[in-house]
């Protein structure tokens, strides 16, 4: 039987996060000492009171559906947490609460863009950006950021970047794969630009907690009610509390662009699962001290895993400021070889890296660029050390 299907389904790329994650998986299952800095979720167990939460919500029977977009408890605790951290004020019907932030970001991308818009992606993105874009029809025009710039989109390049079709600015601070955060003047810099070109902004805050060395998260929506009215945020309890498997992220939005994501979402998913939400609740309303706690062991990874990095010849990384990852370059290694297979791409590096020494790494292609490896510090310090000291020998015995 021959199926046929759509240009959409063909043109779907894998991600390379997932993949490369399954695949070192299925190694450890079959008994091969793996060390896995593919992951983007954090190695912690949710605090007990979140879970506490949830046992008690199905104890009292809360396993019915629930509204589309959220229950009334979340929308609240969502809106508490928004003005309480960000400075933001939103209604209910400004809060959409979807299954994970990446669903929040789908239904964004499905009712702002249309064949013919263009949307702004600085590159390095995050992987799942622009296989959204393309499902939404739209044309994804990409900007190249610098590393000397810590990865981070300037008001000159944003107004290069611009057409008469520029319809939606992605940013995502903190950012994966970079880890870079924008500070309050270099967002006060965009607005302008973003105002005056008429752009939405979807602005991805999902690792608004995970900063380091006295970085501040600020949302670009905070900056005037101007901006706020031509901004989607985009948040969840995934990174924050450790709650990837919970499935729980949320938007919010101008109420025209809320009731449009709300009603595609009645048609797609429904509402989030019932009992998840009762856990974000207690996660957003109850003690940040697990966070907390969770964000200073990462940055004593962060800072082990760095020195090492830049300790090898040649091998170039930004200092994070944010979220979980490190995005060092490369190149140095480009032209070199093992066993006779030549390293041209990150790639083909990382492929050779997880056959020949059991080390999984994210190759940048996935992120819009070829010459980097994500690796993701979101395990205990034991097994970075290993995975370093695997990846120094194996890149000292390069030819």
């Amino acid at each position: 039987m021959s199926v046929q299907l759509t240009e959409r389904a063909r043109n779907i790329s894998p991600s390379p996060t997932l993949t490369i994650d399954t695949r070192a998986k299925e190694m450890l299952a079959s008994g091969i000492e793996v060390i896995n800095f593919g992951a983007g979720e954090p190695d912690f167990d949710t605090p007990e009171h979140i879970r506490e939460s949830a046992r008690q919500a199905i104890e009292r029977g809360m396993t019915r559906y629930t509204a589309v977009d959220g229950t009334p408890a979340l929308k609240e605790a969502i809106i508490n947490k928004l003005e309480r951290d960000n400075g933001l004020r939103y209604t209910p019907g400004q809060i959409v609460v979807s299954v994970g932030a990446k669903h929040s970001l789908y239904n964004a991308f499905q009712v702002l863009c249309q064949p013919g818009d263009e949307v702004i992606l600085p590159s390095p993105f995050w992987v799942s950006y622009l296989e959204q874009i393309k499902l939404a029809g739209a044309t994804v025009r990409l900007v190249e950021m610098r590393p000397e710039n810590e990865f981070k989109l300037t008001p000159a390049e944003l107004s290069a970047a611009l057409t008469p079709r520029s319809r939606i600015l992605v940013l995502n601070s903190p950012s994966n794969p970079t880890g870079a955060v924008y500070s309050r003047a270099e967002l006060e810099a965009l607005v302008p630009v973003v105002l005056n070109a008429g752009l939405t902004v979807i602005s991805d805050e999902i690792y608004e907690y995970l900063v380091y060395d006295n970085h501040v998260h600020v949302s670009i929506a905070a900056l005037g009610p101007e901006i706020k009215e031509r901004t989607v945020v985009i948040n969840g309890v995934s990174k924050a509390y450790a709650m990837t498997g919970w499935r729980i992220g949320y938007a919010a939005a101008p109420e025209p662009i809320a009731r449009a994501m709300t009603g595609l979402q009645g048609h797609s998913t429904s509402n989030p699962c019932s009992v998840s939400q009762a856990a974000a609740v207690a996660a957003l309303n109850g003690s940040q001290e697990p966070t907390r706690r969770m964000v200073a062991e990462f940055a004593v990874r962060r800072r082990y895993m760095l020195e090492r990095l830049e300790s090898i010849p040649g091998v170039s990384c930004p200092r994070p400021g944010g979220a979980f990852y490190l995005f060092p370059d490369m190149r140095v290694f480009w032209g070199r070889s093992f066993s006779g297979r030549k390293i041209n791409n990150a790639t083909e590096l990382a492929a050779l890296l997880l056959d020949e020494v059991q080390v999984a790494v994210v190759p940048g292609i996935g992120f819009g660029n070829d010459n980097h490896i994500r690796l993701s510090y979101a395990t205990d310090l034991e097994t970075i050390r290993e995975g370093l000291n695997r990846l120094t020998t194996f890149l000292n015995s390069l030819e």
